[in-house]
């Protein structure tokens, strides 16, 4: 498996965390946080990230789930971190094993493969109010601004009331049950060429500006990727600085890219 991995801003100064071991990626989103939470989400994101990836080594053919559940409890208890009132991270997986790929999609991080598109959309199916309040808002221009941040904070609120829990939604956080509820999906490596794993503060960009010719990003190399994620933010500096033609929770989210070629 090739992986090349891309990253804005740097790991070290991003939420965005990426971890590749000889046939598996993981990808993690670690959530801004709007409310006070104990660690940074950068924090939990890279230590769950490691925890995942020396599981992987140790297990390369092994349940997903299962490994993920593990990494969830080893990190809330090296963090000392509560349910309900933690950061939390999107994680998603893709390995080669066997003759199959595997995906794993908690959250919403994305993985593009030919003709479908796999992640997690069970949040933003909540439909919450401060959601659609914060993006008409931004619509009609608003912007970014003391009001904008409230009513975020207010969402997350809204969120962290539904996290984990059955008519919710789940995603990595402190409690380790969110890992039996990821979804998996699973492909013939002869059906996979090529797949393209994206945080969604560089998927929504891309696909906005039709930068999204996925078989040939998935080909490119770490300064090619890198450009495309520099194109984005510039965008969203100098075209839509106030989210009025691409709503979303900030200016510029942390964006990474990992371009993946199975059986490479």
């Amino acid at each position: 498996m090739r992986a090349v991995v891309a990253q804005l801003p740097a790991s070290e100064d991003s939420d965005d965390k990426a971890f590749l071991t000889p046939n598996a990626v993981v990808l993690l989103d670690g959530a801004s946080a709007f409310r006070p939470v104990p660690v940074p989400p950068a924090t939990y994101a890279s230590q769950l990230g490691a925890n995942l990836r020396d599981q992987l080594l140790a297990e390369p053919s092994g349940d997903l789930r299962t490994m993920l559940g593990r990494a969830i409890k080893e990190t809330a208890a090296g963090l000392e971190l509560v349910p309900g009132r933690s950061p939390s991270s999107t994680v998603t997986i893709a390995r080669e094993t066997g003759g199959w790929v595997d995906v794993l999609a908690l959250g919403d991080s994305v993985a593009v493969l030919p003709n479908e598109v796999i992640t997690d959309d069970r949040m933003d199916a909540l439909d919450l109010e401060p959601r659609r309040t914060y993006r008409e808002r931004l619509s009609a221009g608003g912007g970014f601004d003391d009001r904008h941040r409230e009513i975020l904070r207010s969402l997350q609120t809204e969120q962290a009331a539904r996290r984990n829990r059955e008519g919710g939604y789940w995603i990595a956080e402190a409690s380790e049950k969110a890992a039996q509820h990821a979804l998996i999906e699973r492909r013939r490596v002869d059906e996979v060429p090529w797949l393209v794993l994206a945080t969604d503060g560089a998927y929504d960009p891309m696909k906005h500006l039709g930068l999204n010719d996925w078989p040939q990003v998935s080909a490119m190399d770490t300064d090619s990727l890198h450009g495309l994620l520099v194109q984005c933010q510039a965008w969203e500096s100098g075209v839509d600085p106030s989210g009025e033609a691409l709503p979303r929770a900030k200016r510029h989210d942390d964006k990474s890219l990992v371009a993946v070629l199975p059986g490479a």
